[in-house]
């Protein structure tokens, strides 16, 4: 009898049936691997091009989720687009040019907005750029305050520092730090700017503020003022952390935007019925119960045009003529190490914090970002608006489920968006951002636990890493510290024959990096 389970027009399998599908390729075995591939096809054309390009499924997030996630990082970054012109926008130079408020903060909001899109098209990873913190300091206080130069030659030196970053990206060196960084050094790295952000975050809340010298105490740090929560704005900010707070133990889905989207309201309620003010008056004076950077209101106007004329106000050789080569050449150093290894660490912490990374800590496709992140420090040169890097503050942003370019891509848009509506990061007091940070600061503190405590030689460089970071407000410095005791540490261990020839390079190099002012000063 027959095969009575085969349907009447499928022949049995004969050696000569099996030869026929062979020779069609229509074997079982291919069949389900062709019904598979199709399925593939069809399930990436029905996913559409934002999700593919993105790798948004891939990485278990949606375009919702990317986008919302996107706005928490302008959010938690906005506040530079206030503070940089504070710090660049009042310095005169030699020649008794000031750049202005108004001017840098287009040209801050502009860079911000074209590095942070170009990031997350290219790279694809959810780290937000801006002028870095730290660097634009050194720019106006050691370079134009200090060694007289002029903004144009200052941001020249900005735009050298940008190029030897992307060569050095570019032939595979900054890669190759990347590797050589010790696993539990990039863990101590993570919780280190974790505490940093959290740092920032009190400070600027007014939750930890500095004792004057004159006070006579050896207590550098205080609670709010004079031990108590004696502020509006700093009790907004409480509010504002205990609402992040019930968000993120409920799980609740864009937590982090709902917190900051809340704690604004109620700052914009509190400053119509206290009237708080500013931390400093139109006259200059302080007013510590204060608002820190933006008063929060209902703005009057939507804005105008952005003044762009800082774009382009460049001069690459005039340092060195103006200072001397050698002098000038270290001015460089400082700024291409304070660049390198300020983005080196973020991205590490960043990618970590975002499960993007891979089992030894390092970010795929990671020569391609260094360079797209090199190019930072030329367009904030060229902008005057100082060197551009990865933003610790985009953790907000990773917390809040950002995991592709996308979330990039709408942050950037935002700081395009605040050349013109200036109310866009007016409205949204510092005070109401900040409470995001401190969530951001006990995500990171998870990676502690990758520590290696049990070892002294691992333990002293990870704990000095971690702690010099907040305690000098400088991820370099930290990454510099850490470097340092981790090949002395290891050389006392017996293990210095071990330690990656980087590892030593980076020793010497960051040496020169904390002696630099006395070697500016034997250089003349």
């Amino acid at each position: 009898m027959g095969d009575m389970t085969r349907p009447p027009s499928q022949p049995a399998h004969s050696a000569t049936g099996q030869h026929a599908d062979s020779a069609a390729g229509t074997t079982p075995e291919n069949s389900l691997e062709n019904s598979a591939e199709k399925s593939t096809e069809h399930a990436q054309a029905e996913r559409g091009f934002l999700d593919r390009y993105f790798h948004i499924s891939e990485r278990g997030t949606t375009i919702p989720s990317e986008i919302r996630a996107g706005v928490v990082t302008f959010f938690a970054m906005a506040y530079i687009i206030i503070l940089n012109p504070l710090i660049l926008g009042t310095t005169e130079d030699a020649e008794g040019t000031v750049l202005g408020i108004p001017q840098v903060a287009a040209v801050t909001a502009l860079a911000a907005g074209v590095m942070t899109i170009l990031f997350g098209v290219i790279a694809k990873y959810p780290f937000g750029f801006a002028a870095g913190l730290g660097i634009n300091t050194l720019v106006a206080v050691t370079l134009v305050m200090g060694e007289g130069l002029t903004w144009p030659q200052a941001m020249g030196l900005v735009v050298i520092d940008g190029i030897i970053i992307v060569i050095l990206a570019i032939t595979g060196f900054r890669e190759a730090v990347f590797h050589a960084i010790p696993a539990a050094m990039k863990s101590a790295i993570g919780v280190g700017i974790g505490l940093f952000i959290t740092m920032i975050g009190m400070v600027d809340a007014g939750f930890v503020r500095r004792i004057p010298d004159a006070a006579g105490t050896t207590v550098p740090v205080q609670l709010g003022i004079d031990g108590s929560i004696a502020s509006w704005p700093t009790l907004v900010f409480v509010i504002g952390l205990l609402i992040c707070g019930f968000m993120m133990v409920r799980g609740i889905r864009g937590g982090l935007f709902i917190g900051i989207v809340a704690t604004t309201v109620i700052a914009v309620i509190v400053e119509a019925i206290a009237e708080a003010g500013p931390s400093v008056d139109d006259q200059g004076e302080a007013n510590p119960t204060g608002w820190n950077l933006a008063v929060p209101s209902v703005p009057d106007s939507l804005g105008g045009m952005p003044d762009l004329s800082l774009v382009g106000a460049i001069d690459v050789v005039g340092a060195f003529t103006q200072v001397g080569a050698l002098a000038a050449t270290l001015l460089v150093f400082a700024l291409v190490l304070a660049n390198f290894f300020d983005a080196m660490g973020t991205m590490t912490a960043l990618g970590k914090q975002g499960q993007l990374v891979d089992d030894n800590g390092n970010l795929p496709n990671l020569k391609k970002a260094l360079v797209v992140e090199g190019f930072g420090a030329v367009v904030g040169g060229v902008t005057s608006s100082s060197s551009n890097t990865v933003y610790a503050d985009s953790a907000a942003g990773v917390a809040d489920g950002a995991r592709t370019g996308l979330a990039n891509v709408v942050t950037g848009l935002l700081f395009l968006a605040a050349m013109f509506l200036t109310p866009l990061y007016e409205i949204v007091p510092m005070e109401a951002a900040a409470p995001v940070l401190v969530v951001v600061g006990v995500l990171m503190m998870g990676q502690v636990k990758d520590i290696d405590w049990d070892k002294f030689h691992i333990a002293l460089p990870a704990f000095l890493t971690i702690l010099v970071m907040p305690f000098t407000y400088s991820i370099v410095n930290g990454i510099g510290v850490g470097v340092i005791a981790f090949t002395v540490m290891n050389l006392f261990a017996g293990k210095g024959a071990k330690t990656h020839w980087i590892m030593w390079l980076l020793t010497g190099l960051f040496i020169i990096f904390f002696a630099i002012e006395p070697l500016r000063a034997v250089v003349g």
